[in-house]
């Protein structure tokens, strides 16, 4: 069966679970899924119809990608003015 397989699945990296997926990205199960439907974050896939995976080689590259995005430009500073609570005056 191996032998009919491509290549590239032969030497794919191992799927990750989603308690995996949280300790190496740090981020909500909402905002995950909405990066997902985006297209800003790997798609996940099913192994079963209740195991959703993600492939660790994919995660890999994005994190990869995040980090060198991050030394280009600063994140935006949120406009501490517009606080609902302990706004700062002007």
């Amino acid at each position: 069966m191996l032998a009919t397989l491509p290549v590239e699945i032969i030497e794919a990296k191992p799927a990750i679970r989603r308690q995996q997926l949280r300790e190496l990205v740090p981020l909500a199960d909402t905002t995950i899924y909405e990066m997902e439907q985006r297209g800003d974050f790997p798609k996940r896939f099913c192994l079963t119809p209740r195991c959703p995976v993600w492939d660790l080689g994919e995660i890999s590259l994005w994190l990869a990608s995040r980090r060198a995005a991050a030394g280009l430009a600063p994140p935006p500073h949120p406009d501490v003015r517009r606080r609902k609570s302990r706004p700062v005056r002007a």
